[in-house]
């Protein structure tokens, strides 16, 4: 077994679809699978500005945009996620050269997961996240791992999930069949039947998170407030039957596995049926959120029934993400999914932390030349080693 004094300091930073800022987690990492030892050391959040957040939403929503402005955010980004590593570490009082990697997936705004016809090729996929990693290794002096997802979909894969891969390493087990569930922007599950192979493990993104819920909240705040913090203005709604049918409708959630979705799927044309919808019944705007956020847990719940439980049998649900502090959307969740619930920080990992600790476990499987995709989840052809290296300043 790998020794603490072979352990490396890796650094994993994630930007999702909120596009709210920057999540950094600190882990220390030694072993290999199956023996692979993680212990979440840190975990730090840098909130983008406003006038940066605008511009990620207005591109990953497909909004009016120039070559000129994507390559000039994508070398802002990479400032941006420096600067987050650099304090992160302050507040931590770790010298940065104490740090051994860097894992970043820097800033989704684009994500074709599924083949289409362009240009007259019959079957093309591509993703674009942005944030570049010369910056970060050069302002850092840090090696960086980054743009984890082409490498997937190279090999017939969509890219996403990704986090399935560290959810078998951190969460199987020998008699317990679980479900790994994290509720980012979009939210994703991963089975891990009791004593369970890669083979074994399947994955797939249920649907919308909390994405529309906060863009809802939002919306109805004009820009005071980002989420819905303890659900307190959904807790004061009452249920929509006829707009959480109309959700519950979509055809996304009836899509068999590997699927993966993102804001191409539900971003603003999506919003905008939920506003029409609202608008033409005069429905309140904490109504509104009330449905959506029980919407979320429902379209979950569905996803484990009609995809999960024909497949292998569920012991117990692991919680991760920003709506692990959802209050209402938890009771629902509880209520309906039908199996016992647990927060990942009872097995060590901060709900907030999860997805930067991922990468920081992908930068470092990568570093060693190992294989760090879930072909079962992403439905790739082969297990395949995602991510680019830069290398930092020479020392």
């Amino acid at each position: 077994m790998t020794t603490r004094k072979k352990s490396m300091l890796v650094l994993g930073m994630m930007s999702g679809t909120s596009a709210d800022g920057i999540d950094v987690a600190l882990a220390r990492i030694s072993g290999r699978p199956p023996k692979l030892s993680v212990k979440l050391e840190g975990h730090h959040h840098t909130s983008f500005s406003a006038l940066v957040r605008k511009a990620i939403l207005r591109l990953a929503n497909g909004g009016p945009t120039t070559t000129a402005e994507i390559s000039q955010l994508n070398f802002l980004l990479g400032e941006e996620f420096a600067r987050a590593a650099i304090a992160a570490c302050m507040v931590w009082r770790v010298p940065l050269r104490k740090v051994s990697l860097i894992g970043s997936h820097g800033q989704t705004i684009y994500h074709q997961g599924a083949a289409s016809v362009f240009l007259g090729y019959p079957r093309l996929s591509s993703t674009l996240q942005i944030g570049e990693p010369s910056v970060i290794a050069e302002r850092t002096g840090v090696r960086t791992i980054a743009d984890f997802r082409p490498a997937d979909m190279a090999a017939g894969g969509q890219g996403a999930p990704l986090v399935p891969f560290v959810d078998y390493l951190l969460y199987r087990h020998p008699k317990r069949s679980r479900i790994a569930l994290n509720v980012g922007g979009i939210a994703n599950v991963t089975a891990i039947p009791a004593g369970a192979k890669p083979k074994d493990v399947f994955a797939f993104d249920t649907g919308p998170g909390n994405m529309i819920v906060d863009a809802l909240v939002e919306q109805f705040t004009h820009g005071r407030s980002h989420y819905d913090k303890d659900s307190e203005m959904a807790l004061r709604g009452r249920l929509l039957p006829g707009l959480l049918n109309e959700l519950m409708d979509d055809p996304y959630l009836k899509k068999q596995p590997p699927k993966t979705a993102g804001r191409e799927q539900f971003g603003q044309p999506y919003m905008q049926k939920i506003q029409s919808w609202a608008k033409k019944h005069r429905a309140k705007p904490e109504d509104v959120l009330r449905t959506v956020t029980i919407f979320t847990s429902l379209s979950i719940a569905n996803a484990v029934q009609q995809f999960i439980l024909p497949r292998t049998r569920v012991d117990e649900v692991i919680v991760s993400g920003g709506g692990a502090r959802n209050s209402l959307m938890m009771v629902y969740l509880a209520a309906t999914v039908g199996f016992p619930i647990r927060f990942s920080s009872e097995l060590g990992v901060q709900p907030e932390a999860k997805e930067a600790l991922a990468f920081a476990i992908l930068a470092y499987e990568a570093y060693h030349g190992r294989a760090n995709n879930l072909p079962s989840a992403t439905g790739a052809s082969h297990p395949a080693i995602l991510g680019k290296l830069v290398h930092g300043r020479a020392r």
